[in-house]
């Protein structure tokens, strides 16, 4: 099994992973604008962005741009310059590079060629979020950005309906109204949210509480900016010698109580961690099997 180190050899380049703010431009540490400074170049997703930063700064190193539709074109120059000893800085438009932006094939072709790579961290929008949500952060995966059609986002969300660890997304604000409802009918309306909007902003504000109450807010008063996603995790289920509930048998208990189909499939999804369309919808095939079976 081989390992690879990362000890930059001698005379060779260093490729610095830059964390710029998210936002608020006071939120770059001296170091980033320190490594900014002394490095050769600077690749960076939008020139004139970061070169307001940089002017912000009084930093004059030159940029070059490295954004996803030139990637491919762009890393094996950046990389031979850094095999001939540059040392460059890549950047966002904000935040983290590779982390849901560009950087991570530029990364691996640097290690790849036994290039130096340094994080100098700093912002970073999931963690931000996380850490002000209000819903456990002992662990917690993050999805990125939820697939913006709807056949792909149920498949995606489907299967992260029984995730246990809370779970942080990305979305656009046009499509959060209907990204919070599918994500109520994948893992139950009463689950825990909190949506972030606009974070280290101006108008920075932060929503909680369930996926339900969540949605309906932003469908009566939709959001702008860039937003963040705080789901928890699925609730705690029966180890194999507990008492499991018979989702079947609990929903025809509360029929016979007077409850309605969807009323009934609520209840059920919140006792077991289910999704509510998924138990209204298992509901309604045993219905129509029950009937083709007369």
């Amino acid at each position: 099994m081989s390992s690879r180190t990362n000890r930059q050899t001698e005379g060779g380049g260093i490729l610095y992973v830059v964390a710029t703010p998210i936002g608020n431009p006071d939120d770059v540490s001296a170091r980033a604008i320190r490594t900014l400074g002394e490095v050769s170049l600077i690749a960076c997703e939008d020139t004139r962005r970061t070169g307001q930063m940089l002017a912000r700064h009084q930093i004059g190193t030159p940029t070059i741009s490295h954004f996803e539709h030139n990637e491919e074109r762009r890393v094996p120059e950046l990389v031979a310059r850094l095999k001939a000893g540059e040392r460059i800085a890549l950047v966002t438009d904000a935040g983290t590079p590779a982390i849901s932006d560009p950087g991570f094939r530029l990364v691996r072709a640097a290690l790849e060629a036994n290039v130096r790579v340094v994080a100098v961290p700093g912002a970073s929008a999931a963690i931000a979020a996380i850490s002000i949500a209000g819903i456990p952060t002992d662990r917690f995966t993050f999805e990125g950005f939820v697939p913006p059609r709807d056949a792909a986002r149920s498949k995606l969300l489907d299967e992260l309906r029984r995730e246990p660890r809370t779970m942080v997304f990305y979305e656009a604000s046009r499509r959060l109204a209907d990204t919070l409802g599918a994500m109520a009918a994948a893992f139950g309306e009463s689950r825990d949210a909190a949506v972030v909007c606009e974070i280290t902003k101006t108008y920075e504000r932060t929503i909680r509480g369930t996926l339900g109450e969540v949605e309906r807010q932003f469908r009566a008063a939709p959001a702008l900016g860039e937003i963040v996603i705080v789901v928890a995790g699925a609730p705690h289920q029966p180890d194999a010698g507990s008492v499991a509930i018979d989702v079947h048998e609990a929903l025809e208990v509360l029929r016979e109580a007077g409850l309605g189909l969807k009323q009934a499939s609520a209840v059920v999804a919140r006792l077991t961690g289910m999704g509510r369309r998924e138990v209204y919808q298992d509901a309604l095939k045993a219905r129509d099997d029950d009937s083709s079976d007369d």
